[in-house]
């Protein structure tokens, strides 16, 4: 079956707001086994959606739409799918109770205008909208079955997988594609060297798409398979991951799609191993990436944000002769960081960094982009030096945290 996806409201056409909706409506479609052809997007304008709409309805078999179902002259979604639909809007007795019921279970007035949510096009299927005011609904036109959600985020997820999903489950009458997609995090190619490596994955597995997306300094690996029979595609699918893995090697963080952050957490966890991190140039972006992961207390014990070289020496104990010799940007100073960050907190590893981020302070012998990692564990110090070509300070700083982490990731895999 066929999908499409719109989305309404002249926030999300101008770029103002971000359509996160149609990145998770079309994964959730994608995963109950329909293939999602396009997106689009429309501004608050009633011949517009009406326009797109009776499109959508000619080529496709089910359509979501989400915004403009709220009681503002702006909100013109079902005066539209009206139009679309050939029938005119009429108010819905279990609309209205709905909305009714949303305010008086919050002790609040129900202002006139809600009732405005309540006109839908004649022959349409109210959709209660649990966490909302604003009842969806379902009405064919043309060829495609639509689904009618509110724009906000939260309404509309949950009236997906509880209204929508099982509306399509019925509509395909047991018989369905089953879609899988695997998502591989890597760190430490670029995207071209990525596309490079798994040229082959598309010749040697006939039947998987291969996708990939940047996120910055990440590279995600989409694999997707399709088919009706869910046992020969989960095979299929395991069998193009392994060949990723395999030509990717220790570059790869995770199948699941999990970032740096949570990848080393997991080592760490696993291996009952804790942290202490020293910081420099990254001004506490490792500390903070490592913190925003649930349960970090397990194995993150300490951070120091010692920017200045006086601070490097008093707060953390670096040794005075070891920076006027080699300078604050030197694996040597990393290491001093390192040690004496795991030596004040107890920690199994000690990780730091120091760098120059830019857009100043660069060298020839340290140019901006560079950043200096050090590396404590109980059996030995080591210090790296990496030099990145981004001219954005806060690029460099976010390729420096995450190069610090993948050090760290390195070891635990030994």
């Amino acid at each position: 079956m066929i999908a499409e996806i719109l989305s309404t409201g002249d926030e999300v056409r101008s770029g103002a707001l971000v359509d996160s909706n149609s990145a998770h409506i079309a994964e959730v479609l994608e995963e109950a086994g329909l293939e999602v052809t396009r997106h689009s997007t429309v501004g608050d304008d009633l011949d517009a959606i009406s326009s797109i709409i009776k499109e959508i309805g000619a080529r496709a078999d089910v359509a979501v739409v989400t915004g403009g179902l709220g009681p503002t002259t702006d909100d013109l979604t079902a005066e539209a799918a009206a139009m679309a639909a050939g029938v005119n809007l009429c108010e819905d007795d279990h609309a209205l109770l709905l909305i009714e019921n949303f305010f008086s279970k919050r002790q609040r007035l129900m202002n006139p205008l809600n009732k405005k949510q309540a006109m839908l096009p004649k022959g349409s299927k109210c959709l209660e909208n649990p966490v909302g005011s604003a009842p969806g609904f379902a009405v064919r036109i043309g060829n495609c079955l639509f689904f009618f959600l509110p724009g906000v985020p939260s309404e509309m997820k949950k009236m997906l997988s509880e209204k929508v999903i099982p509306e399509i489950s019925a509509l395909q009458g047991g018989i369905r594609e089953f879609s899988l997609i695997r998502n591989i995090s890597t760190f430490g190619l670029t995207e071209a060297a990525v596309n490079e490596n798994l040229l082959s994955v598309i010749d040697d597995y006939p039947g998987i798409k291969l996708g990939l997306r940047a996120t910055f300094p990440e590279i995600h690996v989409k694999l997707y398979a399709r088919g009706r029979d869910e046992k020969t595609v989960s095979e299929l699918l395991e069998r193009a991951t392994a060949s990723v893995l395999n030509k990717l090697g220790n570059r790869v963080l995770s199948t699941k799609g999990e970032p740096m952050e949570l990848a080393v957490g997991n080592l760490l966890k696993s291996r009952k191993a804790t942290l202490a991190v020293a910081e420099s140039c990254t001004g506490g972006l490792v500390s903070n990436m490592l913190t925003n992961v649930p349960g970090s207390s397990d194995y993150f014990l300490f951070s120091g944000v010692t920017y200045s070289n006086e601070s490097k020496i008093k707060l953390l104990g670096v040794q005075q002769e070891v920076i006027e010799k080699h300078g604050a940007v030197h694996e040597e100073t990393a290491i001093e960081m390192a040690v004496c960050a795991r030596r004040i907190a107890g920690a199994k590893y000690g990780l730091s960094t120091s760098g120059i981020a830019g857009p100043a302070g660069g060298t020839e012998e340290k140019p901006v982009g560079t950043v200096c990692v050090g590396l404590a564990t109980p059996g030995e110090v080591k210090g790296f030096r990496f030099v990145f070509q981004f001219g954005d300070r806060l690029m460099n700083k976010k390729v420096f945290a995450v190069t610090a982490l993948d050090v760290l990731r390195k070891e635990l895999l030994k």
